[in-house]
């Protein structure tokens, strides 16, 4: 699955436990009617991805849905969902630059008036 918007944050990377487990958090702004605030986490290694991204950048990011059960210590399950990425992606514009020169729309090109029906063509379709 992807999610595509804005940055609104990029925090710090986290360690935590004695085996250093790390994650870091990035929100997401949705274009859309309603936008909304989607929290990503990316876990160990994918916490370097996160390093050169900047809050107001448009990107694009590859999330799995992750879901886990818990019971307290009064024997109550719970359940908690999460949103993991494991790629982003920087969107641009879409860019006009090619290195050729701009083509005009088709309206600005004047229609071939001397054109003569009789003229046989070598094409071969």
């Amino acid at each position: 699955m992807e999610v595509q918007g804005r940055i609104k944050m990029v925090g710090e990377t986290q360690t935590f436990g004695g085996n250093g487990f790390r994650k870091r958090e990035i929100v997401i702004t949705t274009d859309e009617q309603y936008p909304q605030h989607i929290m990503v986490e990316f876990v160990q290694d994918k916490c370097d991805l996160l390093n050169s991204y900047k809050v107001g950048q448009e990107v694009k990011v590859s999330i799995n849905l992750r879901g886990r059960e818990w019971v307290n210590p009064q024997g109550e399950t719970k359940y908690f969902n999460s949103i993991q990425g494991w790629r982003i992606e920087a969107l641009q514009a879409a860019s006009t630059d090619t290195g050729l020169p701009p083509v005009p729309p088709m309206d600005a090109f004047e229609p071939a008036g001397d054109l003569n029906e009789d003229d046989h063509d070598d094409l071969p379709f």
